[in-house]
Formats: C-alpha cells, sequence, structure tokens
C-alpha cells in the first residue's frame, strides 16, 4: 500500500506541539481589528487546541 499524501491546507493551519497538541488560530484576528475590543483581540491571540474525534481525522491527513 501507498504512503498516505500530506493534505497541503490542512498542514499550512495546524501544528503540531512536541507533546503532540494539535493547535489552530483563531478566526477574525487578521481584519476588521477597529470593532473588536482590546480584551477580545488578546483572548484570540493564542492559539486554541483541537481535541477529540476531529484532531484524530487532523492527524491522519498531516502524516503526524
Amino acid at each position: 500500500m501507498p504512503k498516505m499524501k500530506t493534505h497541503k491546507g490542512t498542514a499550512k493551519r495546524i501544528r503540531t506541539t512536541k507533546t503532540g497538541k494539535i493547535m489552530r488560530e483563531n478566526a477574525a484576528t487578521h481584519h476588521k481589528l477597529s470593532t473588536q475590543t482590546k480584551r477580545g483581540k488578546r483572548a484570540k491571540s493564542a492559539d486554541s487546541q483541537i481535541t477529540g474525534k476531529a484532531a484524530k481525522n487532523i492527524r491522519r491527513a498531516i502524516g503526524a
């Protein structure tokens, strides 16, 4: 059976930590920032962890 190909679109948006967590960037952090509160922008600056079945599917898609 041939090797699985990496899903490049997913690989560009998702990163894996050393401990194996799947992390993603939050939405709405690149434009229209003047309408967001400082607190909201700060909260979105940190990456979010993906868990559950979605993380399992993503891990398979990026070959990690």
